[in-house]
């Protein structure tokens, strides 16, 4: 990203609150992400004939290694076509550590093969692999719309958890369209969007492997698990990337190698109740800085302004933002509500790709 432009001078008692860095309670639930190594387990469910849905839709998920500098994991990958090709659908943090070169998959029938990294996103955790010797008995899975996915409905999650291939677990939708920020490399973060939660028992290694409904259909790529601090393995918070994003994602992935986000053009810092009182500012987001000739800076935003609603929502902290650029398309219109020098005033940011 390019330089941005500077903040001017007043807000100093803000800027004073905000480098004192008055912080919020601390969190109970740990997040994390998987690629590892083994048992086996198959379990049913009154919602599911889920031996019948295991032999539909085992073949077409696969166990990869991955392997290079940063170190080495095992994970899970989904054979889906993507513009009239077969190809492998995983997480980015599963191929990671192979550093954009190979990685090996191994599929349910036994055949293993090398295969090649076509493109990789760390901030959606979505990741294209196209294997080199591909199995005759791997057929692409069936994809359907997440979008019509119901709280209660029954699934199965397929993968490699620990490393153990063809293993399968089931459960029910808990949730819909969730918010999950995953920790990532350094100060990264990976952001999952309208993530589906699930109770299927999802454990590391589990992912990139496949969520489907009862007619085998994938529905979602298991990505994450969420437990007491404390506890490493499944507590019945699993979390998937939805079809409905997976898709997109993937055919442009395949296409280009990489993906360049919408972005409004904004660097931002959280004002928390406590800041905003000690202040005398509303809470909400801090606009530390504007990229020059970006989108906000067109539409008239400035270093100092405070946002506190993107399209009528309001806003609490930086992932508002973030969670606002990966859902919106580019050339979409961001409807940014904000105060200056305690004046409330709207200004429509339209949504621009912009590369980092």
């Amino acid at each position: 990203m390019t330089a941005p432009s500077r903040m001017p001078g007043p807000y100093l008692l803000l800027a004073a609150a905000l480098a004192a860095g008055v912080a919020g309670g601390a969190g109970t639930v740990l997040i994390w992400r998987a690629v590892e190594e083994p048992r086996r387990s198959v379990v049913t469910s009154a919602g599911c004939a889920v031996d019948q849905v295991a032999q539909q839709a085992l073949p077409s998920v696969v166990t990869i290694n991955a392997q290079g500098p940063g170190g080495a994991g095992v994970g899970s990958g989904v054979v889906v076509t993507i513009a009239g090709a077969a190809r492998i659908v995983t997480n980015e943090h599963v191929i990671s550590t192979a550093a954009g070169g190979k990685v090996a998959v191994t599929y349910t029938d036994g055949h293993s093969t090398t295969a090649k990294i076509v493109g990789a996103d760390a901030l959606t955790d979505l990741a294209v692999v196209q294997p080199d010797d591909p199995s005759r008995s791997a057929k692409p899975i069936e994809v359907t719309d997440s979008g019509d996915l119901r709280v209660g409905r029954p699934v199965v999650a397929l993968g490699s958890p620990l490393g153990l291939t063809s293993t399968v677990t089931s459960g029910i939708v808990s949730a819909t369209d969730r918010y999950v920020r995953l920790p990532g490399e350094g100060a990264s973060s990976t952001h999952l969007i309208g993530a589906i939660q699930t109770d299927a028992a999802i454990n590391p290694g589990n992912s990139g492997g496949a969520l489907v409904d009862c007619s085998a259909r994938l529905i979602g790529i298991n990505t994450a698990g969420a437990s007491p601090s404390g506890d490493a393995g499944s507590s019945g918070l699993g979390f998937a990337i939805p079809t409905a994003l997976m898709q997109p994602i993937a055919a442009e992935l395949a296409e280009r190698g990489e993906i360049v986000h919408p972005s409004l053009g904004l660097q931002v810092q959280e004002i928390s109740d406590a800041v905003a009182a000690q202040a005398g500012v509303p809470a909400g987001l801090f606009v530390q800085a504007v990229r020059s000739g970006g989108p906000a800076a067109r539409a008239g935003l400035r270093a100092g302004d405070i946002i506190v609603e993107l399209d009528g929502k309001p806003v609490r902290s930086p992932e508002d933002l973030v969670r606002a650029e990966l859902s919106a398309e580019v050339g979409q219109t961001v409807q940014i509500a904000y105060e200056r020098a305690g004046a409330r005033a709207t200004a429509a940011v339209v949504a621009e790709r912009v590369a980092a």
